[in-house]
């Protein structure tokens, strides 16, 4: 059930992405602090790079992303890093721990890799949360209502609507 979450959550952006023109994608909103839609989706991205290339050492550390500036500008390129990410998100489960400077201090936590794409995901719904403050300020796009909007609340808001 994770993975077609994944692919849900990640054909969402795909599909806001495939609307948006590149200075619509790097332009700043003031809303979120001059960040840009393409910086929260470059952030999205990198944060499933990083497990995914790091997934064979079975260390992961989030805070070691490349930071490719071209992911935040160009939508069509970040399209292309979501497909890439979409092919490779089925891996056997293994252990994985998890690597983070926290306040100076070295911090080594066990987890395995269904944690992790669900970490990723939560995290990725967490920015498309934002990415949508951004877009409806737009103002011209069309967007699922539950994008950005957690798998719970969602759940949640059918068993009221029942």
């Amino acid at each position: 059930m994770l993975i077609p979450s994944l692919h849900k959550a990640l054909n969402e952006l795909i599909s806001l992405l495939d609307q948006l023109s590149d200075a619509d994608f790097s332009s700043p909103c003031k809303a979120l602090s001059n960040s840009t839609i393409g910086e929260h989706t470059r952030h999205i991205i990198e944060m499933f790079q990083c497990l995914g290339n790091q997934y064979e050492i079975g260390i992961v550390n989030y805070d070691k992303r490349n930071r490719d500036y071209q992911i935040q500008t160009s939508t069509d390129f970040a399209v292309k890093c979501i497909l890439g990410i979409k092919d490779k998100l089925e891996k056997p489960e293994k252990a994985i721990v998890l690597q983070q400077i926290v306040d100076g201090e070295e911090l080594c936590i066990d987890s395995n890799y269904s944690r992790e794409l669900l970490y990723n995901l939560e995290h990725c719904i967490h920015h498309q949360a934002l990415i949508k403050v951004a877009v409806l300020q737009l103002g011209h796009l069309q967007i699922d209502e539950e994008f950005g909007v957690a798998r719970s609340t969602i759940e949640y808001r059918k068993q009221c609507a029942q």
